[in-house]
C-alpha cells in the first residue's frame, strides 16, 4: 500500500490527512494554525506545528515518514516564493522528503473543481482567490491584507460590523439592526460599556464568540436590507467580483469557468445575500460563463487529488 499525506494549514486549525492510493482517509490529525504570520516564532514556529503533526499522523498510523511516498501541503501565508523557501527549508532541515508546499487557496481548485482548471475563491478567517488554467498556469490574487486591498474573511467582516454599530451609537451617521442585536447579546445599557465590549476582541477566551456574533449579526441584517449593512455587503461582493473577473480574463479558460466557493463566509453561513451579488457582478465582468460552485469536500482533500495528479509515481 501507498502512503500520501495532505496538509491543509490555516490561521486557526491545521488538519493532516493521510491517504492511500484510493483516496481513502485512513488517519487524521488537527493541531492548532501553521501560518507563519499568526505565530510568534514565525517560519521556525510555523515548521515546528507542521513537522509535529505529520509526526503525530504517522505514529497514529503506526508507520514513519519514511514510509510516505509524497507529501504535498496547501499552507495559509505561502503567497511569495521566498517564504515557501523558508519553510521547505526548515521542514527539510528536520528531516522531511519528498514533499511540496503551495498557497492553500490552490487546495480549493484541487479539491471542487471537476476539471481541474478553475477559479477558488476561498473565505475563511482570511480571504484569497486563487486560479489554475487550462495550461497549468497557477496565480493567486489578494491574500496579502491591507496590501492586497482584501475586504472579506471572517476577522474583517466582524471589525466592519462593529464599526457600522460604532457610527450608529456614538456618532449617529445611520442606524443599524446590527446595534439591537449587539446590545442583547452583550446585555449593554450605555456608550461606555458598548465601548468596553471592544476589548473581548483581545482576550483568547471571549474573542471567538465575539467575533462569531458580529459575522451573525452582520448577515442577518443584510437579510433584513439594513441600508449601513448593505453597502458593505456590496463593497464586498464588488471586490470578489474584480478578484473572479481578473482571473477568468487573464487567464487561459475555456469559455466556461468553474468557480469553487469555499470557506465559512461562503459555505457555511445561511445568507446568501452576499454570495448572490457577487455572482452577479462577477458575470457583469466577463463574457465567459462562470459557473459557481460550493466546496463539499475539505479541501484536504485538494492535495489527494493533485498528488495523484502529478507526484504520484
Amino acid at each position: 500500500m501507498a502512503y500520501y499525506i495532505g496538509v491543509d494549514g490555516g490561521g486557526t486549525k491545521t488538519v493532516y490527512a493521510l491517504f492511500d492510493e484510493n483516496r481513502n482517509i485512513l488517519n487524521e490529525v488537527k493541531t492548532s494554525g501553521s501560518n507563519h504570520e499568526n505565530l510568534e516564532g514565525s517560519y521556525d514556529e510555523a515548521a515546528e506545528v507542521i513537522f509535529g503533526g505529520l509526526t503525530a499522523l504517522v505514529e497514529k498510523q503506526g508507520i514513519t515518514l519514511d514510509d510516505v511516498s509524497f507529501t504535498l501541503m496547501g499552507l495559509a501565508g505561502i503567497d511569495h516564493p521566498f517564504q515557501h523557501d523558508e519553510v521547505y527549508a526548515r521542514l527539510a532541515a528536520m528531516g522531511l522528503k519528498n514533499f511540496e508546499i503551495f498557497n492553500d487557496g490552490f487546495l480549493v481548485v484541487k479539491a471542487g473543481s471537476e476539471t481541474g482548471a478553475a477559479i477558488g475563491y476561498n473565505m475563511g478567517t482570511g480571504m484569497c482567490c486563487n486560479a489554475i488554467d487550462r495550461k497549468g498556469t497557477m496565480k493567486q490574487l489578494a491574500g496579502l491584507g491591507e496590501f492586497s486591498g482584501d475586504i472579506g474573511g471572517g476577522h474583517q467582516i466582524a471589525v466592519t460590523a462593529y464599526r457600522i454599530i460604532y457610527d450608529d451609537v456614538m456618532l449617529h451617521v445611520a442606524e443599524t439592526a446590527m446595534t439591537k442585536m449587539f446590545y442583547e447579546e452583550f446585555d449593554i445599557h450605555s456608550e461606555e460599556e458598548f465601548l468596553d465590549t471592544v476589548s473581548m476582541y483581545e482576550d483568547p477566551d471571549k474573542m471567538q464568540r465575539f467575533v462569531m456574533r458580529l459575522i451573525d449579526f452582520f448577515f442577518a441584517a443584510a437579510d433584513q436590507g439594513d441600508a449601513p449593512v448593505m453597502a458593505a455587503v456590496d463593497a464586498l461582493a464588488q471586490r470578489g467580483a474584480y478578484l473572479i473577473a481578473a482571473h477568468a480574463n487573464g487567464l487561459d479558460f475555456d469559455d466556461e469557468v468553474e468557480v469553487v466557493l469555499s470557506g465559512s463566509i461562503h459555505t457555511k453561513l445561511p445568507s446568501a445575500v452576499y454570495t448572490d451579488l457577487m455572482e452577479q457582478k462577477a458575470q457583469a465582468l466577463t463574457a465567459k460563463k462562470l459557473n459557481f460552485k460550493k466546496l463539499t469536500h475539505a479541501p484536504v482533500f485538494g492535495c489527494i487529488n493533485w498528488i495523484l495528479q502529478d507526484y504520484a509515481k
